[in-house]
C-alpha cells in the first residue's frame, strides 16, 4: 500500500526522513489513486508531516512552520510564518523575569478573576508568530496589517526519530481525514438512490452492509418485516441519509422507504428512467403492499403496460427484489373522482362524492365489493387514501359509511378478500 510506503519512509533510522524525500513523490500518486483522494490533498498531507518534523527538531514552541514540497527536485523548503501586527491588534506586555515566577504563581487566582472582566482584551504579542508592521515592511514593502509573511528557514539534511514519529502520526491522521471527506462527498451525491451492497455482518437486529468503500447500517425499523438477512447476501438498499462522523460517513440505509420502490421502477423501466412515464404518487406498507400511480403525456404510451412489462417481467423483478411485496399499478388522473376510483382497485366503484374543503371522499361500491374495497385490516382503502391525499369513507348501497381504518384496527375482513396482483 502507498500509505504504508509513506509511513515506512518516516519510520527508518535517524536521517532517513530527509534522505528519502524523493520517495514521497511516487507514494503521493499511489495514495491518490488507491484512496480516491486528490493529488493536491495528498501533497498537503506530506507538507504538513514535513513541517511537523522540522518543528520538532529545529523549531520553537509557538512557531508556525510551513513546508513546500517540490515534486520535480524531490526536496522540501521550510518557512517561518508570522502575522503582521501593531499596537491596535496586540497587547504588548513585558516579559516576567525568572525570579518573579513564584510571585506570578501566587497571583494566579487574581489574574483569573481579572480575565473575566477583560474578556475583550487584545491577544498578547508573541515574537515567535507575530511581527511588527514596521519590521515586516523592511522585508516586503507592500505588506499590510493582518497579512502573513513567510520567512525562509535554514535547510537541514537529517531529522531525529522523534521527529519522524511525529511526521508519521500527522500522515496517518491527515490521510484518514481526507479519506472520510472523500467518501462523504461521494456518498452524499448518492443520497436518495438505490445502491448495491453485500451484507458484511449482522449484530443483533442491526445489519451492516458493505457498499464498496464504506459500510452502511440497516436498522430494524428500516427493514422489511419478515425478511431474513445473512452474511454474504447481495442486497439492494436505499441510501436514506449520509451523515458526517468522526469515524467516517454514517450511511443510514433502508429497505422500507417508499422512495425505494420509485427508484427500483426507474432501474427496471426505461420509460420511467427517460421521463416518458412519470411516477405521480406512491403509497407503501413495506413487506405487504404498494400502490403506485403512473402517467404519460405522450400519445401511444401505455404507462401501466410499460411498468408491468412483457408477461409481467418488469414488475415481477421488483416484486422479487422486495421479497414478494404486492404492487398495484394504477393510472394517475387529474380528475380526483376517477383517480380515487382507480386507487381502490381491485374493487369496482359505483360513485365518488368529493368534498374539496375537507379533502374527503365518500365512495359507494357494490355490496359484494365492500370488503374487497376495504382490504385486509383496512389496508386497501388506507393505501388509497395515502396515494390520493383524500380521507376516504367507503360504503355500499345498503350499508352505512365506514371511515378509513387506522393501522391498529383489529382484523374484521378475512384474508380471502385480499386479491393478489396476478388475480387482478
Amino acid at each position: 500500500m502507498a500509505k504504508k510506503k509513506v509511513v515506512e519512509v518516516v519510520e527508518n533510522e535517524e536521517g532517513s526522513l530527509s534522505g528519502r524525500l524523493g520517495e514521497f513523490g511516487s507514494a503521493v500518486m499511489q495514495i491518490a489513486e488507491e484512496k480516491g483522494i486528490s493529488k493536491e490533498r495528498v501533497l498537503e498531507v506530506v507538507e504538513a508531516a514535513l513541517a511537523a518534523a522540522y518543528k520538532k527538531d529545529y523549531g520553537k514552541k509557538g512557531q508556525i512552520i510551513k513546508a513546500v514540497f517540490d515534486e520535480v527536485k524531490k526536496e522540501a523548503n521550510f518557512f517561518l510564518v508570522k502575522e503582521v501586527v501593531d499596537e491596535t491588534v496586540r497587547e504588548f506586555v513585558e516579559e516576567v523575569p525568572e525570579g518573579e515566577e513564584e510571585n506570578k504563581e501566587e497571583g494566579k487566582e487574581e489574574i483569573k478573576e481579572d480575565a473575566v472582566e477583560d474578556e475583550d482584551r487584545l491577544p498578547r504579542f508573541n515574537a515567535e508568530r507575530d511581527i511588527l508592521l514596521a519590521e515586516a515592511k523592511k522585508i516586503k514593502k507592500s505588506i499590510a496589517l493582518g497579512e502573513t509573511i513567510e520567512m525562509p528557514l535554514e535547510s537541514h539534511d537529517s531529522f531525529g526519530r522523534v521527529a519522524a514519529q511525529t511526521a508519521k502520526q500527522v500522515i496517518i491522521q491527515r490521510i484518514r481525514e481526507a479519506e472520510r471527506e472523500s467518501m462523504f462527498t461521494e456518498y452524499k451525491e448518492k443520497e436518495g438512490q438505490v445502491v448495491n451492497g453485500i451484507i458484511q455482518r449482522v449484530e443483533g437486529r442491526n445489519v451492516f452492509v458493505d457498499l464498496g468503500k464504506s459500510v452502511g447500517i440497516l436498522f430494524p425499523s428500516e427493514q422489511i418485516e419478515g425478511e431474513n438477512y445473512h452474511v454474504g447476501q447481495h442486497l439492494k438498499v436505499f441510501l436514506a441519509r449520509v451523515e458526517s462522523d468522526t469515524k467516517g460517513p454514517g450511511l443510514l440505509l433502508s429497505r422500507a422507504h417508499p422512495e425505494m420502490v420509485r427508484h427500483l421502477f426507474s432501474l427496471e423501466v426505461p420509460e420511467i428512467f427517460t421521463g416518458t412515464v412519470e411516477v405521480k404518487a406512491l403509497a407503501r406498507e413495506a413487506g405487504s403492499r404498494t400502490k403506485i400511480a403512473v402517467f404519460s403525456a405522450e400519445e401511444g404510451v401505455d404507462p401501466i403496460g410499460s411498468c408491468v412489462g412483457q408477461k409481467g417481467t418488469r414488475v415481477q423483478a421488483i416484486i422479487d427484489e422486495l421479497g414478494g411485496e404486492k404492487i398495484d399499478i394504477i393510472e394517475w388522473n387529474e380528475n380526483p373522482e376517477k383517480f380515487i376510483s382507480a386507487a381502490l382497485a381491485p374493487s369496482k366503484v359505483l360513485s365518488v362524492k368529493i368534498s374539496e374543503e375537507e379533502k374527503k371522499a365518500i365512495v359507494i361500491v357494490p355490496a359484494d365489493q365492500l370488503s374487497l374495497a376495504i382490504g385486509k385490516r383496512g389496508q386497501n382503502v388506507r393505501l388509497a387514501a395515502k396515494l390520493t391525499g383524500y380521507k376516504i369513507d367507503v360504503t355500499s348501497e345498503e350499508a352505512e359509511a365506514i371511515e378509513t381504518p387506522s393501522e391498529d384496527m383489529p382484523e374484521v375482513i378475512s384474508s380471502d378478500d385480499e386479491v393478489s396482483l396476478e388475480e387482478k
